[in-house]
């Protein structure tokens, strides 16, 4: 069960005022090897099109971008000029500069929703760090992989063992805007009713 930032045990809710968006090291180079990589793209774009309608803050990781090139291009546009990205040669996405932009954003932001790869290595080991600097996490499973599944299958059990939620981008979409009323709601809708490419296995 996971544990909330005030050391009660949380349920999992998400508000877009408490919440940013973690996009790990999605990369030109990974394209050709890492298991349904279109599905990863095209999870990370929508979530950070929905950031962008309900006002979320977003992180971006780059690992060793010399070699292994920049953040695919089909994501670029949609990260915000404001949000920085991080080069890095450290598996987990909480860098210096990491830890120094979720301070920057205040006590207010207390979970993070994270898209990305490798689920076994550089997802797991940010969950684990944010998790023990007090963060709620939330593993979208529908936006993270590696190159081979089963390493992905024992990831995911090994995130929600050590306390992460595990979710979808349309299931934490709508439960951040709660009802129709939501002013984003119409755009964010539009964004999940939009064809998607063939999906990663839930587990």
């Amino acid at each position: 069960m996971a544990t909330a930032a005030n050391g009660t045990h949380g349920i999992g809710r998400l508000a877009p005022n408490e919440t940013a968006l973690l996009v790990c090291d999605v990369q030109e180079r990974f394209r050709p090897v890492i298991s349904g990589f279109p599905a990863v793209v095209d999870t990370s774009c929508r979530m950070l099109r929905a950031a962008q309608a309900l006002q979320l803050p977003v992180i971006v990781t780059e690992q060793y971008p010399k070699a292994l090139g920049n953040t695919v291009e089909e994501l670029r546009e949609f990260i915000p000029a404001e949000a920085p990205v991080v080069a890095k040669t450290k598996f987990s996405m909480c860098t210096d500069e990491v830890n120094a932009a979720l301070d920057k954003l205040g006590g207010g932001v207390k979970r993070v929703l994270i898209v990305g790869i490798e689920t076994h290595v550089c997802v797991l080991q940010t969950t684990l760090d944010l998790l023990e600097r007090g963060y709620e996490v939330h593993v979208l499973v529908d936006g993270v992989s590696s190159q081979r599944l089963g390493d992905r299958s024992v990831a995911l059990q090994r995130l929600a063992q050590s306390g992460a939620f595990l979710a979808t981008s349309e299931m934490v979409m709508f439960q951040m805007m709660v009802n129709t009323a939501h002013p984003a709601f119409k755009a964010v809708s539009a964004i999940c009713k939009e064809e998607r490419p063939e999906q990663l296995p839930a587990h």
